[in-house]
This record gives C-alpha cells, sequence and structure tokens, in this order.
C-alpha cells in the first residue's frame, strides 16, 4: 500500500482551502509576527502542512514549529520535505485532551496560531487550547506540571512583557448568537451530523474564555469567505 512517506510531489496531501485563504491570513500575520521578540511560532493543527511551509517561507525570520494528531504527521513531513524550508520543524504529537499537553512547551514559544480549528473539535477541548496556549506563553502562569516562573518572568528568568506573545485564531464565528452567513449555518449543520459536540463557536464564548486564561482580544479581523482572525495578547 503507498503511504504518504512514499507519495510524489504531485500527490501530496491536499486542502484546497489551505491555498485559497493562505495569502490574507498572511497578510494580516505579518504585521504581528514581524515583532522582533516573536522568534518561535506554535501551531496547533497543522492538518496537511500546508499553512506552515508557506507561512514558514514567507515569514524566514520564524521557526515555526507544527503539532498535531499523529495520523497527520506522515502528510506534515512530506510537505516540510517537498517546501525544502529549514524554518519549520516536524510535527509534535498534540493531544488537547491531555490535561497537561502544554506543560513540555512551556517558554518555547512567542506565538501559537491555529486555523480551522475550534469549530471541529468540542468544547472542552477549546477551553483546554487556550488554557495551555495562555499558559505555554507565560500568560496565565504555567501548565500544570510546568514549574512556577519567578513573578514577572519567563520561565528561563527574562522580563515578560505580556503583550509581545501573541494567539493568532483563523476561522469562523458567530455573533449575538447568530451565523454570520448562510453558507457558514449550513457549514454548522454539516460539523453536528458529522459530531453533536463541534460547531462554529459564539465569539462572545471564546472571548470571555480568553479573558478567564488571561487573555486580552487585541484584534477581531474580518476574513475572506467568512471568516475571522481573532489576535489575542497577554492581560496589560
Amino acid at each position: 500500500m503507498e503511504t504518504l512517506e512514499n507519495l510524489s510531489d504531485a500527490n501530496l496531501p491536499d486542502a484546497p482551502s489551505c491555498e485559497r485563504n493562505r495569502d490574507p491570513i498572511l497578510k494580516e500575520l505579518k504585521p504581528i509576527l514581524i515583532a522582533p521578540t516573536v522568534r518561535n511560532v506554535l501551531e496547533v493543527g497543522s492538518g496537511t502542512g500546508q499553512h506552515a511551509v508557506y507561512f514558514a517561507e514567507h515569514l524566514p525570520h520564524l521557526h515555526w514549529q507544527t503539532a498535531d494528531r499523529p495520523e497527520n504527521h506522515a502528510g506534515i513531513r512530506a510537505w516540510i520535505r517537498h517546501s525544502g524550508r529549514t524554518n519549520v520543524a516536524d510535527p509534535l504529537h498534540l493531544d488537547l485532551g491531555a490535561v497537561d499537553w502544554a506543560a513540555p512547551l512551556a517558554g518555547k514559544f512567542q506565538a501559537v496560531f491555529t486555523a480551522n480549528t475550534l469549530h471541529i473539535v468540542a468544547w472542552s477541548l477549546v477551553e483546554s487550547f487556550m488554557r495551555g496556549a495562555a499558559g505555554l506563553l507565560g500568560l496565565s502562569g504555567p501548565p500544570v506540571g510546568a514549574k512556577e516562573p519567578d513573578s514577572g518572568t519567563n520561565g528561563a528568568g527574562q522580563t515578560l512583557n505580556p503583550q509581545s506573545r501573541f494567539v493568532c485564531i483563523y476561522g469562523p464565528f458567530n455573533y449575538n448568537g447568530d451565523f454570520t452567513s448562510e453558507s457558514n449555518a449550513r457549514f454548522d449543520d454539516w460539523l453536528k451530523q458529522r459530531d453533536p459536540s463541534s460547531g462554529i463557536r459564539d465569539f462572545e464564548s471564546v472571548e470571555a474564555l480568553a479573558r478567564r486564561v488571561g487573555l486580552r482580544l487585541r484584534n477581531d479581523l474580518a476574513m475572506p469567505a467568512n471568516n475571522r482572525l481573532l489576535v489575542f495578547t497577554g492581560s496589560c
């Protein structure tokens, strides 16, 4: 049987939506991730790996760390090899259902990015993602299992500016309990038929959750195809 490890370049795993949305996302990420304080980015739910290699190419000062479930690792590695990029790393095994998933990553990243993730997982995993992202960036205390850093510093003892850390979330959201388009409503129906615990999330619920874990909304950016890019930093 042919595996992703042996696929030709022409048969790399392909998510057409990644090709469509990568440039609009990159346009908005650039002014944020170009900050001199940002060097290492963790992508949660890298999927095929297409976003990772594209963003790594256009943001060459960054080290882009991919992460996903094991079944997606071969495809991500295939895209990394195909791209030839040296600033994008092979995927980590990441399970949002693990209580301490973020603990080993504490202090290693200045930004977390995820695309089209929150609506395909259960709300409990959305909560886990937000807690873990804030924790590993040093914005809400250490994740479970991590050593407590000194007050006002990161794990290396360096002064931490909360507003120099970023959590960037791309995808569709509802506002005031309403869908922003008929296509989003149909998409939500399809998601719930597959998994009743999934579905397009309410912006207000996500923003309230972010505040509870020590994050503050910096930007809520309109994107093509009825999507948004939410950017959070640490609370002042």
